[in-house]
This record gives C-alpha cells, structure tokens and sequence, in this order.
C-alpha cells in the first residue's frame, strides 16, 4: 500500500475522471473532482439522477476504480486507494469504511442484533466483543428493544436505523451513505437522518452522504452539488 503523510484531511480526492462507454458513445461523467474533507466532518452531495453522485462515492469507497486521477484516504498516513490491489481494496472496505444504502440489504434470517454484529464477527472480532459493540449501536439508534427481531418484523425505517447501526460496527473512520432515506416517507426520513448523523458525530466519524433530500444535505457541515460533471457549493 501506498501512502502520503497529511494532517487532519481523512479524505483528498485529486482529479478524479471516470468514463462510461455507452454503445458507440463514451459518457464523461467525472471530469476532474476535487475534493478534501477533515476528520470528523459531515459533507453532503446533491445532484440530479445520473450525475455521478454514487459514482463518487463507490470511488471512494473502493467500489469502483477511477480512470484518472487519486484518492487518499486517512489522517496521518494517507493510503492512496487508487492503487491498491482487489486484496487491499477488500480490507480498505471492510476496515476502514461503513456503507449504508437506499436498500437496507439486511439478511432475512439474522435478527437485527446479528445484522449488526456479523461484519464485525466476519472480520476476526471475537464474538462477545461483537455482540457487546451491536447492542451499544442498536441502543444508539434507539432499537435495543427490537434486537431479537428479524427484518420482516421491523418497520422499513427499523430496517434502515440497523443498516446504519451495523455501518459503524467495524468502528470505521468514514461512513458513505447513498441515499440512505430515499425509500422512506418523510417521518421515517428525519428520524433516520438525525439518529445518522447524531451517530455519526457521537462516534467522531466523518460522514458524506449523497442524497436528493434537501432536509437531509442541510444537516451536513459541508454541502455540495455535482453537476456537468464537476463539484461545486450547494447554496442552500
């Protein structure tokens, strides 16, 4: 793994391109994004549907390679994710970032407690500490009265508060969230919103989120549109 000394940045992203080839057309969807974000911050991306807002944020979640341009992630060593191997990649993911997305992706035959401790028990955390971290995050966002239930017996906006409980339970630096309340109704939307970013800050996690909601992007300390290509102030 490659690395970069920095000071409190967690994320810079340098001129990131990536391209589409659609039939006999190429789609320039990023044409040089630039962007630095610090420990512990809150950043939120808007945009409209096929702007590339996911496209960013599976780059830098190590979902998707780049065709030009560097990510570095971390705070007093930079690893340059850009460069590293499917291997490395694989324990970038599973260590250092928690993903929450528009389907919650919950396993129907776990209960909500084992949603939430299964990343942490798959990536060598022995089983109690597992257990212990799930029932402090399911007391974070308000659920501990619902650990033993399955999905099919939670509420849609249940299902999502254990996506985002289960997102921190490797104790990761980032949380990327695509659209994280975009399946829910309004009431179900703030109450995800605030207990993400409540969580989020709780637990000193930098947290980007990409979302449609305008209620949503305005909790962020950092709010962005991505548009033609290029990242740029929201002015909300």
């Amino acid at each position: 793994m490659s690395d970069i000394a920095d000071n409190r940045l967690i994320l810079k992203v340098s001129n990131i391109v990536k391209n589409f080839a659609s039939g006999a057309e190429t789609l320039h969807i990023l044409k040089g994004i630039n962007l630095e974000i610090e420990e512990g911050q809150s950043a939120a991306i808007s945009g409209q549907s096929g702007s590339g807002k996911s496209t960013l944020l599976n780059i830098i979640g190590g979902l998707e390679r780049t065709d030009e341009g560097s990510v570095f992630a971390g705070t007093d060593k930079k690893i340059e994710i850009t460069s590293l191997s499917e291997k490395e990649l694989s324990l970038y993911r599973s260590k250092k970032v928690g993903f929450i997305f528009q389907f919650h992706y919950l396993l129907k035959d776990f209960t909500a407690l084992e949603n939430i401790m299964l990343p942490a028990y798959i990536a060598g955390i022995k089983r109690k500490e597992a257990i212990d971290r799930a029932k402090s995050l399911l007391t974070d966002v308000n659920l501990e009265n619902r650990s033993g239930h399955f999905p099919s017996q939670l509420s849609g906006g249940e299902r999502q508060r254990i996506a985002v409980a289960r997102s921190m339970v490797n104790d990761p630096a980032m949380i990327l969230a695509d659209e994280p309340t975009g399946n829910l109704d309004p009431q179900n939307s703030e109450i995800v919103a605030e207990l993400l970013y409540n969580s989020a800050q709780k637990r000193g996690k930098t947290l980007i989120v990409v979302t449609h909601d305008k209620k949503v992007a305005f909790r962020a300390s950092i709010r962005l549109v991505l548009e033609n290509g290029f990242l740029c102030e929201d002015k909300l």
